[in-house]
């Protein structure tokens, strides 16, 4: 990773590959969002466009909204009681919160991994082709088979689960578990994929393992992650967007946002005299 001098005391190992960063192409967007709970404003006008093929990687301190505008982009805060969305939220141009959108068959298109590792209490197997299975993904077995080889492939798991999986999926470790869920996850070949703080249950070694695969994932998915670690957003994102009190601050390339932020919020929280 290139050094870059900074001032300030800020993050100076910004990641060199924020020139992978294609601003031509906006895979999804977001105008004036505001999410409110039991009437309380939580997200104030949040508008931001996340480019296809690039980690997005959103921080700022905890209860500042990251989760909460995560959740927006595969409309999960449909399933929180008293929870009200305004504002326009677009994949490739379709506003997802039209009546005609299935919010099922949306996030079959926009998939998601948790902070917490949460396998099905199935087999390996069958952890990873529930999607495929119930999206109709598979005509026969030989191409059920298929897609759950490529997935746990793709999430750098196959090599180490392919002898046993009919396992249980509870019986692995917590980094194979969230491998296993990253699996699951594009599985059903998603355009986008949320990571809401993936490595926070995670050892040093498994998170190490997790941010290399999140580089290879970004090469066939657009991929937006929660972290609270600014160290890991320099690593894995080209993109940067930070929040503070339900507020998006700004957000621009990584590279920006960690040596040469615009507002001073951002300052702040970069060196620590905020969050």
């Amino acid at each position: 990773m290139a050094m870059q001098q900074s001032k300030g005391g800020k993050l100076s190992d910004a990641p060199s590959n924020s020139i992978d960063i294609e601003p031509s192409k906006v895979k999804m967007l977001t105008e004036s969002v505001r999410v409110f709970y039991s009437g309380a404003e939580a997200l104030h006008s949040v508008s931001i466009d996340i480019f296809e093929r690039n980690v997005t990687a959103l921080i700022g301190p905890s209860g500042c909204g990251k989760s909460t505008f995560l959740r927006c982009l595969n409309r999960m805060n449909d399933t929180i009681e008293n929870c009200r969305v305004e504002g326009r939220v677009e994949l490739d141009g379709l506003d997802i919160f039209r009546r005609s959108v299935d919010p099922v068959q949306l996030r079959a298109r926009v998939g998601m991994v948790f902070q917490k590792p949460n396998p099905f209490p199935k087999s390996i197997y069958d952890n990873v082709a529930y999607g495929p299975r119930i999206h109709g993904l598979a005509s026969c077995k030989s191409e059920l088979d298929g897609i759950v080889e490529m997935s746990l492939r793709d999430s750098a798991l196959w090599d180490e689960v392919k002898d046993r999986l009919t396992a249980p999926g509870t019986s692995l470790s917590g980094g194979q578990q969230q491998r296993l869920c990253i699996a699951r996850a594009i599985a059903t070949q998603p355009e986008v994929l949320l990571m809401d703080e993936p490595c926070s249950a995670l050892d040093p070694i498994a998170t190490s393992q997790i941010e290399e695969l999140i580089g290879q994932l970004k090469k066939n998915f657009t991929v937006v992650i929660v972290t609270h670690s600014m160290q890991q957003a320099a690593r894995v994102s080209q993109r940067t967007a930070f929040f503070h009190l339900g507020h998006l601050v700004e957000c621009g390339t990584t590279d920006e946002i960690f040596t040469n932020p615009r507002d001073e919020r951002t300052e702040s929280y970069i060196t620590g005299r905020i969050g």
